[in-house]
């Protein structure tokens, strides 16, 4: 077992539905941020649902800064 998996492991030995999703950038380091919702067994169109609804509401720009930097892109592209 890896330590990065110790918040994901017991959630899928449970049984339970989850989904990760970006949530922001740490402003101090610049590294992305993650949302990680748990829905309960077979639950997996709520959870998606609920998912996508913070995605629009919050429209984080996935662009990584780095790429964001080198292509010359501006924010939300």
């Amino acid at each position: 077992m890896y330590l990065n998996d110790v918040y994901t492991i017991p959630v899928n030995l449970a049984g339970n539905c989850a989904v990760s999703v970006p949530s922001g950038m740490c402003s101090t380091v610049g590294m992305p941020i993650g949302l990680q919702l748990i829905g309960d067994h077979f639950a997996e169109t709520t959870l998606l649902r609920a998912a996508a609804a913070f995605e629009e509401a919050t429209a984080f720009d996935t662009t990584p800064p780095l790429v964001r930097a080198l292509t010359g892109a501006k924010d939300g592209e």
